[in-house]
This record gives C-alpha cells, structure tokens and sequence, in this order.
C-alpha cells in the first residue's frame, strides 16, 4: 500500500509586496489619524467608512497611475449561476468609493457633503523600496461646492494638519496650481482637437519634476538621452509649439503678482487659462485673509502631479527639510499629500457634472518623515508587570492588576509558566516593562509587596560604577495597599528622567 503523502506545510512568509506592522508602530499610526481625524472635524467635516471592496464597475478608470480598468486593483469575479458575477476589487483609494457613495445616498446628504476617511488601501502594483502594495490614506473632501473657497479651505486643512501631526512651519510647503491654466496652454500651443498630441504633452510634463525644463524641452522635440544611455522619443513639436509649455513650468518667481503675469504670457489669449489664474488669484487672496502665508501656502505651476485626474485646482504638500537616501546622500523627503479638485467623477453614476475637491494623506509616509525628525520612534513603555511567585494565588495577582488597570495604569499578570522566576523578568524586560510588583509567600504572610524599578535597574547595571546609581534603591518593600501610590511615583520618577 502506498504511504500517504503529507500535505507540505505552509510557509511563514509575508506576500510579496505587504509587511506586518507590531506594536509602536500601530500604535504611532493610531495616534496621528486620531489627531488628523481632530483638525478634519474642527473643520467640520464628517466620518465616513465606506466599503473596502467596490465593484470594477464603481471604481471605473480612475487610477491614476493607469490607463486600464481593471490594471492595479486586486479584482476577482462573483460567482453566479451563468458564471457571469459582477467583478470586484479591494478599493485602490478612498476617492472612487466617494463618488459612488454620493452617488448613491445624494438625496439623503447635505450639499455641499464634507467627508473624511482614513483607512488601507490596495494597488496590485510592483513594489519596490517603501513602495508597498497596502498602505493608509487620509483623507478629506466636499462635494457639491463650485467654489474654489472649497479648495482654500482645504489647503489651510493641510496646513494646519501637517503642523498639528508634528512638522512645523519652514520643513513644509503647500504648493498650489490649476488645471485649467495647462489647459490653457494646451490652447495657446495650437494642437487643436489632436487629443493624443496632448495626452503626449501631458506625459511629458508629468517628468518636469525628474528631468527638468531642459530635458521637458527634449522630450516635447525630437526626444533625449535617458541616464542609462537609451534614446527616448520626443512628441516631435517645434520650438515655438513648446515654447508655452516651458513658459508655464517655469512661471514661478520670487513674487506671486510676477509668477502670474508669467503665467498670462504662457496662457495667451486662452479664456480658460484665464478662469485658471483668476481661480489662483482669489486662492492666494482667501488664504492671505486666513493668515496663511507664501511660508506656508504658495502658488507653484510646477506642481504638476496627476494632471489629467484633475478638473481645477491641483495642490501638494512637500516636506522641505533633508534626510540622506540609502546611499548617505541627500536629498529632500517631498511629498506626503495631494490633492485637487475633480469635477467629473460623480458624473459616471449620474450624468450630471457635480463639484468635488479633497485632499489625501499618505499616512506611511508622514510617519516615516516624524520619525527621520526624530519627533516618533523612540523606545515605547511596556505594561506593569505582576509575577506570579505561587500559582495557587493566582487571583491574589488579578486582584493586583484590576487596581492598576482601574487607576489608569497599563498592566499585566504574567501568563507564561511561572517556574523560573528569571524567565518572568526576561519577559519584563522584552516587553520594556517600567516595573515588576513581586508578592511571593512571606510578603503575603506580611501585607506587603516588592515593587522593582526595572528602567533604574537597567541603568545600575549598565553603569555599576557610577555612585550616583548606586545610592539609588531599584526595588521597594510597600504595605500592599500602597501598590498603586507607589508605582504612580516610580513612573513620574522615570518620566522626570526621561525629561
């Protein structure tokens, strides 16, 4: 008889593409949407959590990076009884599933409808370094608003969240431009209806951040040299057709009033170009009257990111201070949000235009930026620690650990084996526990308990030598009932260390 053969066990490996997330790092995470979540409320926006799957369908062609329906999105088909189910996919950002929720509920929301949402998010696309394929976004927006006061508000919410997460003002930038200003270039570079030409253009505008004004210049001609030493295409312009092009990109001056006169230049005679710069001018206007200035908020039509998304305003948040990359070099840490306003997303689902403009946060990336400030990261305090020196009193210890929990103070009893009581304060230690309460048999035969500062302990180990620890006393014998006083002191001791 042939021996059965064992099913292979499963490996222990993350899917390619996604990572696990422990302890302070969750807990960091928690604590900057908590206090996003505070700036986007005291705005008066409101909480929205919508589906994390929507069909293929609802998401549409929307995904930015994309030209294809279904490409970047973690999709699978419905089973039904032909075989023919709707197709589904995990959401690939929070704005699609806003669209069909406003779509879907119009009649029972207030207009204009200001929601936020924070949450993962999915792109079945190619990771790379810090490139994962689940990540949070944060994000704000209000629909059913033509005005571009909408927009300002949005950039000060920018503003004001970036600062209140812990990046003052001079380490970042909202910089601010407008669609309708390209698309008024577009117009002055006389291409008329010829769609591809532009979609050309605009591809070739999305590299200014990588190639500059010279290599845009090449690239809108008859094409460049990349770094490895291939030949890239050009869209095949002549000068004069480029020349509004490198004119809008490089508009911005030392003063807003000049960057926009630049701008009238490249626009030319376009009326659209012209709504744009008006929109741009009342922006600048309502931020200044909020006291938002060009430190803070600047008009930038440089900013160029996802600009056939976008129906209006366009607006990125960029960190401005240094860090060294992988290989010690420096360079800045950029962006960590964008947005802008998109007039015709709502429109797929009802046929009617409806205005939309928001902002979305890459919550990953902020918080890999407080952490290379140094402002996060640092070690985490572990919960209080009650050892259990007899099993048989186990309730002795839950009893302990009830009055520190109920005085605010994070605790445990230790549920390993208790046998070795060495192995009890390895597991303090791991877990970076402040301090171990220890009542064994002669301490409960007394009323009192052993109370360990195992941060202080830490410190007389590593510096034995040093007298100023050794005078120091690491553990105390308290009456029982002073458990809770006693280790409220022992924490403010080790908080005022810290300081």
């Amino acid at each position: 008889m042939a021996k059965v053969k064992k099913a292979p066990r499963p490996k222990a490996v993350t899917p390619k593409g996604f990572r696990d997330y422990f302890g302070a790092e969750v807990t960091e995470r928690t604590e900057m949407l908590h206090q996003i979540a505070g700036v986007y409320h005291r705005y008066g926006f409101e909480a929205l959590e919508s589906a994390a799957v929507e069909t293929v369908e609802a998401l549409g062609k929307f995904l930015p990076d994309v030209d294809r329906p279904n490409e970047g999105v973690f999709a699978w088909q419905e089973a039904d009884e032909d075989g023919q189910g709707d197709w589904m996919a995990l959401r690939y950002d929070l704005t699609a599933p806003l669209a069909r929720v406003y779509a879907q509920h119009r009649n029972d929301l207030p207009t204009p409808y200001r929601r936020y949402a924070m949450g993962p998010v999915w792109r079945n696309e190619k990771p790379g370094p810090g490139r994962y394929r689940q990540f949070y976004q944060c994000d704000a927006d209000t629909v059913g608003a033509p005005s571009v006061a909408a927009d300002a508000e949005i950039c000060a919410m920018l503003s004001d969240t970036l600062e209140t997460v812990g990046i003052p003002r001079g380490d970042y930038l909202v910089r601010v431009n407008n669609r309708k200003v390209l698309n008024g270039v577009l117009e002055a570079m006389g291409l008329g209806d010829d769609q591809a030409a532009k979609d050309n253009v605009l591809r070739t505008i999305d590299k200014f951040d990588k190639v500059g004004a010279s290599g845009v210049r090449e690239l809108l001609g008859k094409g460049r040299l990349d770094a490895s030493g291939a030949y890239i295409d050009g869209v095949g312009l002549s000068d004069d057709q480029a020349e509004p092009v490198l004119a809008f990109l490089t508009s911005k001056a030392d003063d807003v009033a000049k960057t926009f006169a630049n701008l009238r230049d490249a626009v030319g005679g376009s009326s659209v170009g012209a709504d744009g710069i008006a929109e741009l001018e009342q922006i600048g206007d309502l931020l200044a009257a909020g006291g938002y200035g060009a430190d803070r908020i600047e008009i930038d039509p440089s900013v160029v990111r996802g600009l056939g998304y976008y129906t209006g305003p366009v607006f990125e948040a960029e960190l401005t201070f240094e860090i060294f990359d992988e290989k010690g070099r420096k360079r800045q840490f950029g962006s960590v949000s964008g947005g802008g306003r998109y007039d015709d997303l709502v429109k797929r689902f009802t046929g009617q235009a409806v205005p939309a403009t928001g902002v979305s946060i890459g919550v990953d990336r902020l918080l890999a930026a407080l952490r290379e400030k140094g402002r996060i990261g640092g070690t985490t305090t572990g919960p209080v620690v009650v050892t259990v020196m007899d099993r048989d009193r186990m309730a002795d210890y839950q009893a302990m650990v009830t009055e520190l929990r109920n005085a605010g103070i994070r605790a445990e009893v230790y549920l390993g084996n208790p046998k070795n009581f060495g192995n009890q304060l390895k597991y303090a230690d791991k877990r970076n526990s402040p301090v171990a309460v220890i009542e064994g048999g002669d301490e409960k035969a007394n009323g009192v308990i052993q109370i360990k500062d195992l941060i202080l302990g830490a410190k007389i180990a590593e510096s034995a030598t040093l007298e100023e620890w050794k005078e120091r006393p690491s553990q105390f014998e308290v009456p029982r009932g002073d458990l809770v006083a006693k280790v409220r002191e022992i924490l403010a001791s080790q908080t005022e260390g810290q300081g």
